[in-house]
Formats: structure tokens, sequence, C-alpha cells
């Protein structure tokens, strides 16, 4: 069982930057991938970002690619989100997921998920 609580997110303007925190649960996180996710009400959950246990490639977003960097501290039991650049379309919650290993873009991989944190972009 991996328990996921994720912290960092608020009102930032248009431009702005955030850091997303994940804190993860569990002895043997560095074989987890860890993935972020974002849903804004009635939308479907959306991929953002996800690295893998292990070898720690990374997977963006279109959306989110060159704006977003995505890592972890296998130390801490902890992965992240940096987000520069921000718009108001990346107003949504934000949501970090864990399953083993391998990391995969659809949320419905995944097996173990935070509460969300809000984040809101102002123009």
């Amino acid at each position: 069982q991996v328990q996921l609580v994720e912290s960092g997110g608020g009102l930032v303007q248009a431009g702005g930057s955030l850091r997303l925190s994940c804190a993860a649960s569990g002895r043997t996180f560095s074989g987890y991938a860890m993935g972020w996710f974002r849903q804004a009400p009635g939308k479907e959950r959306e991929f953002v970002a996800a690295i893998s246990g292990g070898n720690g490639q990374t997977y963006y977003a279109d959306s989110v690619r060159g704006r977003f960097t995505i890592s972890r501290d296998n130390a801490k039991n902890t992965v992240y989100l940096q987000m520069n650049s921000l718009k108001p379309e990346d107003t949504d919650v934000y949501y970090c997921a864990a399953r083993y290993l391998v990391a995969f873009t659809t949320s419905g991989r995944y097996d173990y998920w935070g509460q969300g944190t809000q984040v809101t972009v102002s123009s």
C-alpha cells in the first residue's frame, strides 16, 4: 500500500512558477513510477508528466513539455513537478499517482492516488 500526499498548489499570475510536491509512504519508493495528472470540473483526468521507477525516464504531455519538469528524490520519497511559464489554462486540480516500475500516460494504469492540490493561474 502506498499513500500519497500532494502539496505546493496555490494561486499564481500567468508567467509565474510553482513547484508541486508529492510525498509517498513505503520503503520501495524508488521502484515506483510516479505520475502527475490534472482535472477540471466536469472533465476527464488529463496526463501531465510521469517518471519511471528504476531508470527515471520521463514523459510529458505536449501541452507542458518545455515548461514543466518532473523529478524525484528517492531518499525523501518525494516526486516534484516544477511548473514554469504558467498559463491560465494550466488551472486545475493536480493529482499525484503511483504504480510499480513502468510509467504510463493513462490514469487507469495507476494504482494509488493522492487527494489533489489546486493550482490557479490568473491572467
